[in-house]
């Protein structure tokens, strides 16, 4: 509640401060970003500023007492994750534009795949330190572990499922941001939503968080979240979407029944390569 009401709060100064930029010729890429954007922004904001405070309050001082230990194959296991996340996903991409539910685009902007490369690398970077590092590390704390994975990945599934209908905030105010709460948890009256979206955003956070607690580390679910934004990035550039098919597919390759499957058929491969890792071991 403390981050949704601080987020809530600093959402339209973030918003007014791009604008003033904008207007003087400073960074006028952000003109692309609607004031839900920086809402979200302002969430993981307050959500960074607001952890200091409780670490100090449940005496946090290192990695090993949020359960994180020294990876020494982190690489294998970046790569690993990355993999197991992208092939199964674009292997669907492939299969859906077979099935016509996708065509693909007569020209590509190759140029936007910067963006997307930059998200894969950052997005899981800074969320899996957040979600999986310091939340699920803090409840892990209470000795809870299935109370606490259900718990982080809910958090990660509101928050990225928290997105206000286009235009219930224009023009913004001080009140902007509360505005954007009341209408985001609206999404949860539409079944068919909550089932596309929803569920689909915690069975991901849910395998991210088995990933992190099977290797003790946080490299293999940064793969798998890389693989997958990578994925979905790279398959909205090259291919367009005919159909929508909710709550089968969504917007993008990440939403969905099918999607969900797929998220099940990474896990598979996750949990049997692992298992093959600790027999391999021993």
């Amino acid at each position: 509640m403390a981050v949704l009401l601080v987020g809530a709060l600093i959402a339209p100064v973030l918003f007014w401060t791009a604008q003033s930029l904008i207007a003087h010729g400073i960074a006028p890429f952000l003109a692309r970003f609607d004031f839900q954007t920086f809402f979200h922004r302002a969430l993981m904001i307050a959500a960074v500023a607001l952890i200091w405070p409780l670490f100090r309050l449940i005496e946090v001082r290192g990695l090993r007492d949020l359960g994180l230990e020294p990876d020494p194959q982190w690489r294998r296991h970046l790569a690993a994750g990355f993999l197991f996340a992208l092939v199964p996903l674009l292997c669907c991409g492939g299969l859906l534009i077979a099935a016509h539910v996708y065509s693909l685009r007569s020209t590509i902007q190759w140029s936007a795949l910067g963006s997307t490369l930059a998200a894969a690398v950052f997005v899981p970077l800074i969320e899996e330190s957040f979600f999986r590092g310091l939340v699920l590390g803090i409840l892990l704390r209470s000795g809870r572990k299935l109370m606490s994975i259900f718990l982080t990945s809910a958090f990660f599934s509101v928050v990225h499922f928290l997105k206000a209908p286009e235009g219930t905030s224009t023009p913004v105010t001080w009140t902007s941001g509360f505005a954007s709460i009341s209408h985001s948890f609206a999404q949860f009256g539409d079944p068919i939503l909550v089932l596309a979206a929803f569920t689909t955003l915690f069975v991901l956070g849910w395998i991210l968080a088995d990933a992190r607690l099977r290797t003790c580390s946080l490299w293999l679910p940064m793969g798998l979240h890389a693989g997958w934004i990578l994925g979905n990035g790279v398959f909205s550039k090259v291919a367009r979407r005919e159909l929508l098919l909710l709550p089968w597919i969504g917007k993008n390759l990440l939403v969905g029944i099918i999607p969900l499957g797929v998220a099940c058929l990474t896990w598979i491969i996750v949990w049997l390569w692992l298992r093959h890792e600790d027999a391999r071991k021993s």
